[in-house]
Order: C-alpha cells, then structure tokens, then sequence
C-alpha cells in the first residue's frame, strides 16, 4: 500500500493519493462575494488536481460548505459553468461556520487519477 502526500505541513497535506484516488484538503478561494469565492476555490482545485495527475473530469466527489445558504445559487452558477458536461461529481452542500468569518465557501474533493482522454 503506497500513500503519496504532497505539500504536506505540520497539519495536514494539500494532497493526498492513495490507490490511484485524490483526496484534497479543504480548498477555499479570495473575493468579496461567493461567485468570486467560488472561482477562486475551483481555480485552485484545478491547479491540485493537475499537480496530482488528475483533472476536473475525474473527480468523484465534492462536498461544499457554504457560510450562508443564501448564497447557494450564485455559488451553483459558477459551479455549473465550471463543470464539464457530462461529467458531474457526487455533490453535497450545506451550511456550516467556516474558519475565518471573511470566507462564504469551502469545498473538499476526491477524485480519480486518470490519463487524459
């Protein structure tokens, strides 16, 4: 049994791979409002899953804190435009308090290492 962490800290790992799947830490994004939030957020899984031999396509799944639900929409636009057709995650989102109050989403994702198509 091989486990592979990658950016690891004294707290956790950015990455870590285990049987050809990707689990990643909590991934928050900068901005003023969710929608930037959000891109930011998925910019930045992005950017761990490629570092990780994997891509958006291959992700499994995504559960989403959101810090008010009110927001839930405008976070779903962004995400719809992000996600590639036809290959949609197992999702779960809800409301929790975040760990800085500036934040207004959260997302953690696991996902498949794959070869590109």
């Amino acid at each position: 049994m091989t486990i592979t962490r990658i950016d690891t800290g004294p707290r956790m790992s950015k990455i870590v791979i285990h049987n050809d799947t990707v689990y990643l830490c909590g991934q928050v994004g900068s901005g003023d409002t969710v929608a930037e939030q959000t891109r930011d957020c998925l910019s930045r899984i992005e950017a761990l899953l490629a570092k990780a031999g994997s891509r958006k396509e291959d992700l499994l799944q995504v559960t989403i804190w959101l810090a008010d639900m009110d927001d839930f929409a405008a976070m779903n636009a962004v995400w719809d435009a992000w996600v590639p057709a036809g290959h949609a995650p197992a999702r779960a989102c809800g409301e929790a308090r975040l760990a800085r109050d500036v934040l207004k989403v959260e997302m953690i994702a696991t996902a498949a290492v794959t070869s590109p198509d």
